[in-house]
């Protein structure tokens, strides 16, 4: 939806407080083959990491770790992706990650960073029985992937999926995974935030709504569940905060919401590539520190500070306070200029999360919108078609 580059963005973090541009690590696990596939990311939070407090309330609230690993570790999967490395004698690189089995057919749930551009990829299950496996689809931008194990004979056990909104900050969760090669280990914490939107690079689009946790998740926990006190699968863990460079555990890791999961799992269980609408702005909240800096009369709304050039805000006259991208990332200040999105098809919007979780819950690629701008004083309406993310 927004301009995708990550340094885009950084002149929104000074303004409203979000975050950018400190070293993360997806949690694929390049394995011991001869050589490794992992991918630099971004983020920052707080966590805690007090287990015996996480402990005690697993037991007041619900079933005990050790129950919900016996109940759900047979719905656990390592996978082995090999990847052809390109290189002049061929050789191969392997990934470990970990899935989750969605339903007795033998279609599992993963991120998609695990299964991208495997030539092969395999299952081992928890009864220690394997399958090689196919891409039924996959959800790039959330990060995500369902596969299907394609061997018969294989005793599956689906997970229970539940309900990431119902999460709340301190809630017990856990985490089973196969971190460092080291299979169905299992590890626990608390939910440190909810809502986090968390932007994997530069040029993509940011995930939405992830959940902050500190139990420990490492290189070969990605794609593997987050767990309620219920045993019910609340989140995929996706990424750890990676401060130092190294792939290991600081307190601070983020899942993709099981919620999020459940939008697009449907339609990669049939084979599709997911795409999500693309409005092609970067912006801030608007609050009245921004209202007085810029020199705009609205007191709530979205500030567009920069405008992707040939996007669909672009072609529809939206205008941004900055014209390009070095100009916005050396600014510590908002300029006027910028239009004021008030409303998005009658909506009003108060904040640019707001106005993205309406296009992504309610549009799709070619769908139009009416956006409520205001311009130098005046109040007009924007009629803008909504074009897919770009690759």
């Amino acid at each position: 939806m927004f301009v995708r580059s990550l340094a885009a963005v950084a002149v929104t973090a000074a303004v409203v407080g979000s975050v950018a541009g400190v070293a993360g690590a997806k949690l694929l696990d390049g394995g011991s083959s001869n050589s490794t596939t992992k991918s630099a990311v971004s983020s920052t939070m707080n966590s805690s990491s007090d287990t015996s407090r996480s402990e005690a309330a697993l037991s007041s609230e619900g079933l005990s770790a050790a129950d919900i690993y016996q109940n759900v570790s047979p719905s656990v999967v390592e996978i082995t992706s090999t990847l052809q490395s390109g290189g002049p004698f061929g050789q191969q690189a392997q990934g470990t990650g970990t899935g989750v089995v969605l339903d007795s057919d033998g279609r599992i749930l993963t991120n998609n960073h695990v299964i991208d551009g495997a030539q092969n990829i395999q299952v081992r299950f928890y009864d220690g029985s394997t399958s090689s496996a196919k891409v039924l689809g996959t959800d790039p931008a959330n990060d995500l992937a369902v596969i299907q194990a394609t061997d018969s004979g294989l005793q599956l056990h689906p997970a229970q999926l539940g309900d990431s909104d119902a999460l709340r900050v301190g809630d017990p969760v856990l985490a089973i995974g196969n971190p460092f090669n080291l299979e169905s280990t299992l590890t626990q914490g608390i939910v440190s935030a909810t809502g986090r939107t968390y932007s994997t690079g530069a040029n993509t689009r940011p995930i939405r709504n992830m959940i902050q946790t500190d139990a420990a998740v490492n290189p070969g926990n990605s794609g593997g569940p987050l767990l309620n006190s219920q045993g019910q699968v609340i989140g995929i863990n996706t990424l750890l905060e990676n401060p130092t460079g190294d792939n290991v555990n600081v307190g601070i890791a983020f899942a993709v919401a099981i919620n999020t999961a459940k939008q697009s799992v449907s339609q990669m269980e049939s084979g599709q590539t997911v795409s999500h609408p693309w409005l092609g702005i970067a912006g801030v909240d608007i609050t009245p520190a921004v209202a007085k800096e810029a020199s705009i009369d609205a007191q709530k709304g979205v500030y567009v500070t920069l405008v992707s050039a040939g996007g669909p805000a672009s072609k529809a006259g939206l205008k941004g306070a900055f014209t390009s991208q070095n100009q916005a990332t050396s600014s510590s200040t908002v300029r006027p200029g910028g239009d004021a999105i008030l409303a998005v098809d009658g909506k009003d919007v108060s904040t640019l999360e707001q106005l993205a979780g309406y296009l992504d819950e309610n549009k799709k690629p070619g769908d139009n919108v009416e956006l409520t701008v205001a311009r130098n004083g005046n109040q007009m309406s924007v009629q803008v078609q909504l074009a897919e993310w770009p690759s």
